[in-house]
């Protein structure tokens, strides 16, 4: 069990951040060991094919993320200093982490051990100029196709401890994070597996990180430099992998045509033009030119992933998609 001792000014500082750079690492622990995640099977199996066909060098960053994670060092993935920062914005940070930093990263008897991580230890600069290369590849393939949606609920878990905490107070949005964390007193009580004791938060606050690659438990900050941090599954991940009736809306249908509305809805999960044509049965012809029709409006994003082009929806379509409704 690990308390952190709260005093007026740490629940005054308390906020809420998100971190792509931490949705790497917690993707990385799920794909080392996919069948110790059932909830991600839908994502982690066709996303561990799209790595072994793109072929990027994740090697160091799977290291230094073992599985269990009995110690992920903090430099990998930092607490943000912004409330949403972009990856390239946290690769900067990455990048310029002090030597002793990482070395004292990769101190201790938990820490992860490899050849690769060896090397970095020895010279962190070139070090993590290549890991910042591995994440870049690492997001570019898996992840960035999938980001407006990790985006959407994150951001919409954000806003609902925001009201929550407007009606009830601090207590109720910290007893209602997850059943790991508790509220009794001044002191804010969490389940571990492996941190243990007390630590005061010393005027910092807290910084609450949704990840939706973290379920069903919790991932804590509290080492001293950085700034004391809880990662937790937000609320509705299961929905991000589950396959939905496709069938778009007869609303959605009558502003961007039945064909249109069809392929935006089959974007549940990022797909190339091959692969909707496949499940559509509309010729490749045809959903490429209605994708570039799409893509026109704002309404998805492309991304290489190796040899193939893969579209997602982006923001503005979540938005849309919602307010058609069924």
């Amino acid at each position: 069990m690990l308390d952190l001792e709260f005093t007026t000014r740490d629940l005054a500082l308390t906020r809420f951040a998100l971190s792509p750079l931490w949705e790497v690492v917690a993707a990385v622990r799920v794909l080392k060991r996919p069948e110790q995640h059932p909830l991600y099977l839908p994502w982690s199996g066709p996303a561990r094919e799209r790595l072994d066909a793109a072929g990027p060098d994740w090697g160091l960053l799977a290291d230094l993320v073992p599985e269990p994670p009995r110690t992920i060092p903090v430099f990998v993935a930092p607490p943000p200093t912004t409330s949403v920062p972009d990856l390239r914005l946290e690769l900067d940070g990455l990048r310029a982490t002090a030597p002793e930093a990482v070395r004292a990263g990769l101190s201790g008897p938990r820490a992860p051990r490899s050849e690769r991580v060896a090397a970095l230890r020895a010279d962190p600069a070139r070090g993590l100029a290549e890991l910042a290369d591995a994440v870049e590849a690492f997001w570019a393939v898996v992840l960035a196709p999938l980001w407006p949606r990790l985006r959407a609920l994150l951001e919409g878990d954000v806003l609902h401890r925001a009201r929550l905490l407007a009606r009830s107070g601090a207590e109720s949005l910290l007893n209602d994070l997850n059943s790991q964390v508790g509220w009794e007193g001044e002191t804010l009580r969490i389940g571990h597996r492996y941190a243990r004791g007390g630590r005061r938060l010393g005027g910092q606050g807290l910084l609450l990180v949704p990840s939706a690659f973290v379920w069903p438990t919790v991932f804590s900050v509290t080492g001293p430099g950085w700034q004391p941090t809880l990662r937790y599954p937000p609320r509705g991940v299961a929905t991000l992998w589950e396959r939905r009736e496709h069938e778009p809306s007869q609303a959605l249908a009558a502003v961007l045509g039945r064909t249109r509305a069809r392929l935006l809805a089959e974007l549940d999960e990022p797909a190339s033009t091959g692969e909707l044509a496949r499940r559509t049965g509309i010729s490749p012809g045809g959903v490429s030119q209605h994708l570039g029709a799409l893509r026109a409006a704002g309404l998805l994003d492309a991304h290489r992933a190796g040899r193939q082009v893969l579209y997602a929806r982006t923001e503005a379509a979540e938005v849309l998609l919602r307010a058609a409704g069924p």
